[in-house]
């Protein structure tokens, strides 16, 4: 059990490193090639992103939408929390994955329906490992915090790092916030969303494209959270 957590430190250890760190060049000129490419979608498009995560957005801080029923793991050391956590990623990711090669395949019509059912899926999944790291995501602050955890997956590199800042003082930073400034969400989400995501709407390879970002952008969200929670077990002296 200590050899487990004793790892799980080191990983916790580098993962804090990158999130102080500036994304590497390939992501940077990827990012410049996407905006581009926003520049051309119409603007139904836009449109149709933007509601989709104000929507879920709202709906994850009052709404019942991604409630899971709440399992009991407070006798559960933080190896076994986390077997319970990887089988649900593996879950996810192929739920993402199939839902991506199933809109994609569809061109720029069902590509715009996977937009919404993706960012679903993604909250959800958030909920379900809060509830495996055992909080309680009845709490306004606990959902306040799952959309924090978001938001650091997918920002850039300035807002990423206050929004770490944030995560990591999570007790301290919590009484200053009221809610999430949707607005910020959803341009630094969109923003991340890498040219992969915008290659899905293209008919012909939007399915085979569309599996293969969904299944790493939720891969890479369930690395974000997972550490967003180890944080806050260790600061609170509650892993063992």
């Amino acid at each position: 059990m200590e050899n487990y957590e004793q790892l799980v430190r080191e990983q916790l250890f580098h993962w804090n490193k990158k999130m102080m760190q500036k994304s590497n060049f390939v992501s940077r000129l990827s990012k410049r090639a996407q905006t581009k490419v926003n520049e051309f979608l119409p603007e139904k498009v836009h449109k149709v992103m933007t509601e989709s995560i104000k929507k879920v957005v709202q709906a994850a801080l009052v709404g019942s939408d991604f409630l899971t029923p709440a399992k009991d793991v407070s006798s559960l050391s933080l190896s076994e929390k986390e077997k319970l956590v990887a089988d649900k990623v593996k879950t996810y990711k192929r739920m993402a994955a199939i839902e991506g090669a199933g809109t994609g395949a569809g061109g720029i019509f069902l590509g715009l329906a996977d937009f919404p059912l993706l960012l679903s899926i993604k909250m959800k999944f958030l909920f379900e490992i809060a509830t495996l790291y055992g909080f309680d995501i009845k709490k306004y602050e606990e959902r306040l915090f799952i959309l924090h955890v978001f938001q650091l997956a997918f920002s850039s590199d300035e807002h990423r790092q206050r929004i770490y800042h944030m995560i990591k003082y999570w007790d301290e930073e919590k009484e200053k916030l009221v809610d999430v400034d949707w607005r910020i969400f959803q341009q630094e989400y969109r923003d991340y969303i890498d040219l992969a995501k915008m290659m899905q709407l293209v008919p012909g390879i939007g399915a085979f494209v569309g599996a293969i970002a969904n299944y790493h952008l939720l891969e890479h969200l369930s690395e974000t959270a997972m550490n967003c929670y180890r944080l806050r077990l260790f600061t609170k002296g509650e892993a063992h």
